[in-house]
């Protein structure tokens, strides 16, 4: 059986590569990947060091590209490889354009499709924007349902997809194991913060990702302005890997200016970005995928939204909402920052994301054709 991976931006990469590597050992699949490059640079970073060469990419990236456009870029392009390469099996994950495109293009095939991160749901279509809707859409194409979580689940049989539903973990947990024991091995992969972690030595660190769309505009500025409150601290130092969009490079490049505690660097490949998370004492977020790999370290994470499609770790105590109100943001800040046991309360809270086997889960599952 042919199995075709489709992806093209970062945190698919991440969540895929262990997904890949596991469905190689099985000896009846021919397993093929294409990449989007819906996210150029970024996605080669994590394809460089899982050590994984696509088979086809399609390099659809423009810049400014608009969503209507690249949807329909990402549409056309891809049904052009599966005509090509008519695999038996399309295999996409979470909630981009191009895990909807994938999908989308496959079912006009007939070709069965199996979701990777299946059934997160925040329930406002507009918040996260536009993932919560390229989640839905799949959802009633796809015949194999990988849930990361129980929740996950249950939001799926709500939706009437009952076959096919299997909780596997977060294979975030897989790519987040599997690159600690490369860092152990092979320190120099994240050497390139060792002048930072000097730098900071003896400080508070709060690691800082933003770059959600609902978020752009004055929930950005709030955000910015926070930062700076933050970094007054003489004990505090905001470790803030900055996403190229310029909806975030202009207005932190307008309100931080150049702060002496704060270190706006490059986005980190992933050995980086989870040795930063190690050397954090708490994440100050909008990702999605930083919700589950923190906990999974034991730091804390704010997010800096008001719904989030993993309630799971809200409700296990990992994660909590704040929003993205300047002085709502700091107080929550300043909290775990002073308070021992409101910290531990948050750091000790148990992981609900999975062991790190969820890839071996969904190889086991494909390669053996249960659909039900």
């Amino acid at each position: 059986m042919k199995t075709l991976l489709i992806f093209g931006t970062r945190p698919e990469a991440i969540k895929l590569f262990p997904v890949v590597r596991a469905l190689e050992t099985k000896a009846d699949l021919e397993v093929r990947t294409c990449v989007t490059a819906q996210h150029r640079g970024l996605l080669d970073q994590v394809l460089a060091i899982a050590g994984l060469a696509p088979d086809i990419d399609l390099d659809l990236m423009e810049p400014g590209q608009t969503l209507d456009r690249l949807t329909a870029r990402l549409l056309t392009g891809i049904g052009d490889v599966l005509d090509r390469e008519r695999p038996d099996r399309v295999i996409v994950q979470g909630d981009t354009a191009t895990a909807m495109s994938g999908a989308l293009a496959a079912y006009y095939r007939k070709i069965p499709v199996a979701h990777v991160e299946a059934g997160l749901r925040s329930g406002d279509i507009y918040h996260p924007w536009p993932e919560e809707v390229n989640r839905r859409i799949v959802a009633p194409i796809a015949d194999l349902h990988f849930a990361p979580t129980q929740t996950a689940a249950d939001a799926l049989k709500r939706e009437n997809v009952h076959a096919g539903v299997h909780v596997t973990g977060n294979t975030v947990i897989d790519a987040l194991h599997w690159t600690r024991d490369r860092i152990a091995a092979e320190p120099a992969l994240a050497a390139g913060l060792d002048a930072i972690a000097d730098q900071f030595a003896g400080k508070r660190i709060v690691l800082v990702t933003t770059h959600r769309r609902e978020n752009f505009g004055d929930g950005m500025a709030a955000i910015a302005r926070a930062i700076a409150r933050i970094s007054a601290r003489d004990d505090v130092a905001v470790l803030f890997p900055m996403h190229p969009n310029p909806n975030v490079v202009s207005v932190m490049d307008e309100i931080l200016g150049h702060r002496r505690n704060v270190a706006r660097i490059e986005p980190l490949d992933y050995p980086h970005f989870i040795r930063a998370l190690g050397l954090c004492d708490l994440a100050l977020t909008d990702s999605g995928g930083v919700q589950e790999e923190a906990p999974a370290l034991g730091k804390p994470v704010l997010v800096m939204r008001d719904t989030t499609e993993r309630p799971e770790g809200v409700a296990a105590g990992t994660a909590r909402l704040i929003g993205t109100d300047e002085d709502r943001i700091v107080s929550e800040v300043f909290t775990l920052l002073d308070d021992k046991a409101a910290y531990a309360a948050m750091a000790r809270a148990h992981n609900p994301f999975g062991d790190g086997h969820a890839s071996e889960r969904i190889a086991g599952i494909i390669a053996d054709g249960i659909g039900s």
